[in-house]
Parts: structure tokens; C-alpha cells; sequence
């Protein structure tokens, strides 16, 4: 468990704050004005609300910057009693955003925290402003997600390891120490800039995992893909229609050997057909690792003119 005030060498200097609302302690950054237009980012597996860090200075000069960390994940705490499948992610977004009153969202999206913030949007669509997603699915009902995500499944090293470990027992046993293996996990979801190693970035990632009873949300993730538990939140024809007509923008990392672009982008522009999508060359599955300054610029130009 980190300390509710631990910077990471002052690279991570932002004010804890927490929220009952979803049922559990959930951890989240809040900078910027009251009053502005919110900007809420959402991680994904195995990291928490520190990918964002080099995002946060930069937009909260203009915005109110919103940065949750999933219940099993960062600061917030690991209840031994919940289940980590994605409709319960959902529900505890829905109650944060609901207790902070969070309106005219950008919603920022990565990995995982793709399908949790569609199923926000699907929930409560007058409250979502724009999509941006990096690197994170936009699932919304399509005709062809399940094939998709079971075609990328098939070719994804992450995937087809949650597979065969839950087959063979060695899921739980093994992200149960993700304390320790932390950077072999992130390398094999893939960032492509080896600098980033340092000790300090290591402690970052790998200390919310600092025991088994800690890494549930990490397991219950990765399971819930092995054996069918997701579900993902599907939107009525209106709120379909709500959300097609929001600003958006897709910013991708090519170099993604988790989520391949072949098969989720689809996604994105069959809900948003006129929205730009940048391919980011030699950038990987974590973009806002490898390529901060040029996803921040790409943002905040997209807010800008939206």
C-alpha cells in the first residue's frame, strides 16, 4: 500500500484526495480551477493515476484536471471483499463522478480505463464533452466488438499469457508478486523508451503491489478477460446517438503490442467516422509513457480547436 502523501522523488507532487462514494477508498488528483471544464483521465493495467503525471501541469492551467485510481489500483484500497470485473469499475466511476458532480468531461482514456469510461459515457452521456482515447479501446456496442477483442486476444503476447496462465493456475501466483515483477509486466504490455527504468519509476509502479492481497485489482482484471466476466456497458440508441456527435480524437502508439491498432481502431472510427486519429510511430502500449510531450501537445491543440 503507498503512503497517501509518497511524491516518488517529487514526481508525482499532487495532493491526495479520496472518495467513499464508490464503496471503497478510492484515490484521485484533483488540480486546476473550480468551475472549468473537467478533464478526467482514466488508467488502465497494472498502472494508476502516475502515467498521468506529466499531463496534469499542462492542462490544468485551463482546466479542472481529475485523476481516479481504479479501486485495486494506485492509492486507493484493495477491499478483499469486491470483485475487479469491469461492470464493477464502471459502477464505482459512475458513483465518483456522480458524488463530485463532475460535468463537461474530456474523458482521457488509456488501456483498460477505454471501456470503463465508454461504459461512463453510456451511463451519463449529457455529462461526457469529448473522448480522447490513448491507446484505450472505445467498445459502445459494436456490431463487431467481440470479435475484434477476440481476434486481438489472439495475437497479443499480455493476452494470450492471462490465457494460458489461468489455465495452468500461474495467473494468481504470478500477479500476485507484481510487486516484484512490475517491469517485466509493463514491458510486455510495451513502452518502447528503456530511460524511463529508473529506481524511482520502478517504486512508483511496483510499490501499490507490495503484497498478494494488494495485486487483487491487477488479477481480477487480467481473469476477468480469461474467463468471460467482463461486461461491457452497451448504450441505447439515443445515448448512441449523443455520443457520436461529441468532439473526439484517437492518439495511437503503433508499437503497441497489447492493444494492435488493426483491430481497435475500427472501434473508434465506426462511432466517430469524421474524428482524427494520429498514428504515433515507434511510440508503445503505454503512448503517455513513451511519448508525454507529443500527447500533451496533440490534446491540448484537440481542446483547443474543439
Amino acid at each position: 500500500m503507498i503512503r497517501p502523501d509518497a511524491t516518488f522523488g517529487g514526481s508525482f507532487p499532487y495532493a491526495p484526495h479520496f472518495s467513499d462514494a464508490p464503496g471503497c477508498r478510492m484515490h484521485y488528483v484533483d488540480e486546476g480551477a473550480r468551475g472549468a471544464e473537467v478533464v478526467l483521465c482514466l488508467h488502465g493495467e497494472p498502472t494508476w493515476g502516475y502515467l498521468f503525471r506529466h499531463l496534469v501541469p499542462v492542462l490544468s492551467a485551463t482546466h479542472r484536471v481529475v485523476v481516479p485510481d481504479h479501486m485495486g489500483f494506485g492509492k486507493s484500497d484493495t477491499p478483499p471483499d469486491r470483485s475487479y470485473w469491469l461492470q464493477d469499475h464502471i459502477d464505482n466511476l459512475e458513483r465518483f463522478v456522480l458524488a463530485l458532480d463532475l460535468d463537461a468531461i474530456t474523458l482521457v482514456m488509456h488501456d483498460f480505463g477505454g471501456p470503463v469510461g465508454m461504459g461512463l459515457a453510456a451511463r451519463q452521456p449529457a455529462r461526457i464533452h469529448r473522448v480522447i482515447s490513448t491507446n484505450g479501446p472505445t467498445p459502445f456496442g459494436q456490431a463487431d466488438l467481440l470479435e475484434r477483442v477476440t481476434a486481438n486476444a489472439a495475437m497479443s503476447p499480455w493476452f494470450r499469457w492471462i490465457a494460458k496462465a489461468e489455465a495452468d493456475g500461474s495467473l494468481e501466483p504470478v500477479l500476485g508478486q507484481l510487486g516484484f515483477n512490475i517491469l517485466s509486466t509493463l514491458k510486455l504490455n510495451g513502452f518502447e523508451d528503456n530511460t524511463l527504468i529508473t529506481e524511482t519509476w520502478l517504486d512508483a509502479y511496483g510499490s501499490p503491489f507490495a503484497s498478494p492481497a494488494d495485486c487483487l485489482g491487477a488479477i481480477g482484471w487480467a481473469r476477468g478477460f480469461a474467463t468471460g466476466a467482463h461486461r461491457f456497458e452497451t448504450p441505447d440508441a439515443a445515448t448512441a446517438r449523443t455520443i457520436r456527435s461529441r468532439p473526439a480524437i484517437a492518439l495511437w502508439g503503433e508499437a503497441d503490442r497489447t492493444l494492435h491498432a488493426e483491430h481497435f481502431l475500427p472501434l473508434f472510427t465506426q462511432l466517430f467516422p469524421s474524428a482524427p486519429v494520429r498514428r504515433l510511430a515507434g511510440v508503445g502500449h503505454y503512448c503517455l509513457e513513451d511519448a508525454p510531450d507529443e500527447i500533451g501537445r496533440l490534446i491540448v491543440d484537440f481542446i483547443r480547436q474543439s
